[in-house]
């Protein structure tokens, strides 16, 4: 395909024309008054159409040159790292277009930076109220013991214990953030090794029966899987997952309720385990946040579950450090069912 003409030289070529036009007629007039006209005029025309184009188009060029380097000064274009390995253009349809990206790039900028200040506050908020409770619950124990309790025999087991499950819980939000880090910077490795899902998510069961058991939960796969079902992942991490999705769905789970796990074929080299649940179910409003940090659906209830607020956050970072996916569908008074994808072993 063949390259277009520079519009620069265009514009210079049309206004060396209406020169040389111009002046060709002067000048024929001009000879035909005061001197004898010949053949050796037609060499004028073309000898002042290029001179003309020449001075034109390198005015022109200094001309634009002067006036779009300006324009990329002033809206700072030249800070911009796409931009800087990139000579400055005279061509003006393509400075408008880089403006134009520009103006588009930094709207979005903004915007993004709107949004993750607001997430930062109220994370900021979140973080600060989920330490501050704990912390102040231990506060209290120690302090009323010192003002006298700890000489009650009875009272001092109570408060100590107490504040015990207080620290113990700070142990578990500090961990969990702890984790969250390391997986965002990408410090946490994976050992990626082949294992049966289906014993894992049997192991997982037998480590909460107990706590199904008090809730009058059953655990059960939604079939008999005679056959193992080997797939390629850290399995250390897996099991955390399931254990976290297993005791979200016994916590929230009606009484005399059921959790189910089944595993299925996705598609060639893939598999996705499903944890499902009939409880209480969650809002349709709440399950595009669910996955972040401290969000909980339920501000009062949750809390009295226990736990650090951040469980969800690291089941979809360890799922994503896998570059797999997770999902999760759900219906208030019906149920909840979390899955995710693997990676199936050959």
């Amino acid at each position: 395909m063949q390259k277009p003409l520079k519009k620069s030289y265009k514009f210079a070529s049309k206004t060396a024309a209406y020169v040389t036009l111009v002046a060709s007629v002067y000048m024929a007039l001009f000879l035909c008054f005061f001197h004898t006209l010949d053949w050796e005029f037609l060499v004028f025309p073309f000898s002042c159409f290029f001179v003309c184009f020449a001075v034109i188009q390198y005015r022109v060029e200094y001309f634009i040159y002067r006036r779009v380097k300006k324009i990329y000064d002033d809206l700072t274009l030249l800070e911009s790292t796409d931009l800087r390995q990139q000579p400055i253009t005279t061509d003006m349809n393509t400075l408008t277009k880089e403006i134009d990206r520009y103006a588009r790039d930094k709207k979005i900028e903004i915007e993004t930076l709107k949004v993750r200040e607001e997430y930062r506050k109220e994370f900021l908020g979140n973080v600060s109220h989920e330490l501050k409770t704990p912390l102040f619950t231990v506060q209290g124990y120690i302090e009323t013991l010192l003002d006298g309790a700890i000489n009650d025999k009875k009272v001092r087991d109570k408060y100590l214990s107490r504040a015990s499950k207080g620290v113990e819980r700070l142990s578990y939000i500090l961990k969990d953030l702890d984790m969250i880090t390391k997986l965002e910077v990408g410090d946490l490795s994976l050992t990626i090794e082949k294992f049966d899902i289906v014993e894992l998510v049997q192991n997982v069961f037998e480590l909460f029966e107990m706590k199904a058991a008090k809730k009058k939960v059953t655990l059960t796969f939604d079939k008999d899987y005679t056959s193992p079902i080997s797939v390629n992942a850290d399995k250390e991490r897996i099991q955390q997952i399931l254990s976290n999705l297993i005791v979200n769905s016994i916590k929230y789970g009606l009484e005399h309720g059921t959790t189910e796990v089944s595993i299925e074929n996705l598609i060639k080299n893939k598999v996705i385990v499903r944890v499902t649940d009939n409880g209480e179910g969650i809002a349709k409003e709440h399950l595009s946040r669910l996955f972040e940090r401290f969000y909980r659906v339920d501000k009062s209830g949750s809390r009295k579950e226990g736990g650090s607020g951040l469980g969800l956050s690291i089941v979809k970072h360890i799922i994503e450090a896998h570059n797999e996916k997770i999902y999760v569908e759900s219906e208030p008074n019906v149920g909840s069912e979390f899955s995710f994808t693997l990676e199936k072993a050959k």
